[in-house]
């Protein structure tokens, strides 16, 4: 009697290959679209310029093609030195800000937690605030602006680590509420600062600061920025595995060998350091690390492989698009991009956590 042996295909019920391909076409659309978007936002302003033209100038300084300028010295300038460093210095902010709030809320199990939970931005805002009104030269650099505000967020994630690692327990909670208080308080000191001083100029200055802008971007802060942006995404992506295990709960973690609170203390350490240098850079932005996250988790699911990569795009599409309304709205005067962002962003806060209740 022969017999035949018959081999049964695993089935996969849950569709790994099917999601995967459907995210590769996520990440490329939004690739492209991003690409697309940052063409015509560096066009955009009093001097309009065609994307066209902006893709020819952005060849030409480059890769040296086309060799021969057929634009105006002024298209050029407006353009190479002006806007283009803008439009990827929001693009990068974005992409920071959105990665760092979707790792922040699975460190703190809280999907309302954002880089503000950390109270980074809070103390990034009083370091600036201490150099734009007591600093030792009336004029304002870029550079001591951006270290004195990084010495601030500096200041704020360690005072973090010594209130939520109180008795050697850095919990979700701890983290959630040394964050709030931390933040409170840096806040209370920038609105000392801001009232104790004699100089209403700074002042102001400080009050359009906090609000974020992307107005003093120039090329060497893109390039600062690009570094960290990519070390965060590296340190981000090879952390994935074990924040996906984080966000199914401790014990869990602790199931599959892994010890929660040190992948906390990691990804704190990445996230604050992302935050603190787009923040010295670009001002305290909110609600792109609230919102983006959420959104990105819709399109992506939660593997956090996929969701840094979504998120990442998403954020930097979404603050290219609100600088060019905060720069184009009200031309000539320009907007705080914080307040694009944020209402944007309440709204849509407001959608999501209706869906929250319903779901």
């Amino acid at each position: 009697m022969i017999t035949t042996r018959t081999t049964v295909e695993p089935v996969d019920d849950l569709d790994h290959a099917g999601h995967r391909f459907r995210t590769m076409l996520l990440v490329g659309g939004l690739g492209v679209a991003l690409v697309g978007t940052l063409l015509v936002a560096a066009g955009l302003g009093p001097v309009a310029v065609p994307p066209g033209t902006v893709a020819r100038i952005i060849g030409h300084h480059t890769v040296g093609h086309p060799a021969a300028a057929d634009w105006s010295t002024a298209q050029d300038s407006i353009v190479w030195l002006v806007r283009v460093p803008r439009v990827l210095l929001g693009a990068l902010v974005g992409a920071a800000l959105a990665i760092t709030g979707a790792v922040l809320q699975t460190v703190v199990r809280n999907l309302l937690a954002d880089p503000h939970i950390l109270g980074v931005t809070s103390g990034a805002s009083t370091g600036a605030a201490v150099y734009l009104l007591y600093g030792l030269t009336a004029a304002t650099t870029a550079t001591a602006l951006a270290a004195s505000a990084f010495a601030g967020a500096l200041a704020a994630t360690a005072l973090l680590f010594v209130i939520a690692g109180i008795n050697g327990q850095l919990t979700s909670l701890r983290l959630l509420l040394g964050g709030v208080t931390i933040g409170y308080i840096f806040s209370a000191a920038t609105s000392f600062l801001i009232f104790a001083s004699d100089r209403p100029e700074g002042a102001r200055t400080v009050l359009f600061w906090l609000l974020g802008s992307l107005a003093p971007a120039a090329w060497p802060s893109v390039a600062t920025t690009v570094a960290v942006v990519a070390v965060t995404v590296a340190a981000v992506l090879l952390l994935a595995p074990r924040l996906d295990a984080l966000a199914a709960g401790d014990d869990t973690a602790r199931t599959l060998g892994i010890a929660p609170n040190r992948i906390r203390l990691q990804a704190l350490v990445i996230v604050a350091l992302a935050v603190g240098s787009v923040v010295a850079v670009a001002g305290a932005i909110g609600f792109v690390g609230l919102i983006v996250p959420h959104i990105a988790r819709l399109c992506a699911g939660g593997a956090h492989r996929q969701l840094v990569v979504v998120s990442g795009l998403l954020g930097a599409l979404f603050l290219v698009v609100a600088d060019v309304a905060a720069r184009t709205v009200f031309a000539p005067r320009e907007l705080p991009i914080g307040i694009v962002t944020a209402a944007v962003g309440a709204p849509l806060l407001l959608v999501l956590i209706r869906r929250l209740r319903t779901s």
